[in-house]
């Protein structure tokens, strides 16, 4: 796949306001370690980064105390939209100035992408001068099946070039029947909505472990 350096608007590089958003419906498959380097990246770069944890579970993000990120419950405890805190979010996404990196849960997946569908919230957002962006990390191994499934479930209604990919080999080759990814059938099917793909070699677990 070829990586595309344009964001949702036509401009390039990274919007003074902008909006990262990782999901995945599969736990443990690096959601939080994109989420991290991400604002690392932003933070280098001069931007003001602000990090959410909306991981109602793991509090993976939280834990990297130099991020300073935000913790919010986005669903309650039956698992439940908490809609209240789900606008207060997308208020803050259009009227405040930076760049959210907002890192959320497996269990937080589909709430997150039904609101953000019923709210129009990626075409809001870009009519207000934002750029949204979607992470999605794709994972090899046995993880394989329920990150296609995750990237499938955000492809079929996500605008086009609004997706970018995490390519994971960290739990194995992200390939199948002989195929990579950028071979496999969901990706041609849904390859208008990709803005980018990130590749993330399998390394010696003696020295990267």
């Amino acid at each position: 796949m070829s990586k595309n350096n344009s964001n949702g608007n036509g401009n390039a590089g990274a919007a003074p306001t902008s909006v990262h958003l990782i999901l995945q419906g599969k736990g443990g498959i690096g959601k939080s370690v994109v989420a991290s380097w991400l604002a690392e990246f932003l933070i280098a770069r001069g931007h003001k980064v602000c990090a959410i944890d909306a991981d109602p579970i793991n509090r993976s993000l939280g834990q990297y105390k130099a991020l300073k990120a935000e913790k919010l419950d986005l669903i309650n405890k039956d698992g439940l939209i908490e809609r209240n805190r789900f606008d207060g979010l997308l208020d803050r996404f259009a009227g405040e100035q930076g760049v959210f990196v907002v890192d959320s849960g497996a269990t937080a997946f589909l709430p997150f992408w039904t609101y953000i569908l019923e709210t129009e919230m990626i075409r809001m957002l870009r009519e207000a001068g934002r750029s949204v962006y979607v992470h999605t990390p794709i994972s090899g191994g046995e993880m394989l099946n329920d990150t296609l499934w995750g990237f499938k479930t955000l492809a079929e209604s996500a605008p086009e070039k609004s997706l970018v990919l995490w390519i994971n080999e960290y739990f194995g080759p992200v390939s199948r029947d002989g195929k990579n990814f950028d071979q496999m059938q969901v990706y041609l099917d849904n390859q208008n909505k990709v803005l980018a793909a990130v590749g993330i070699p399998q390394r010696s677990s003696d020295t990267f472990g």
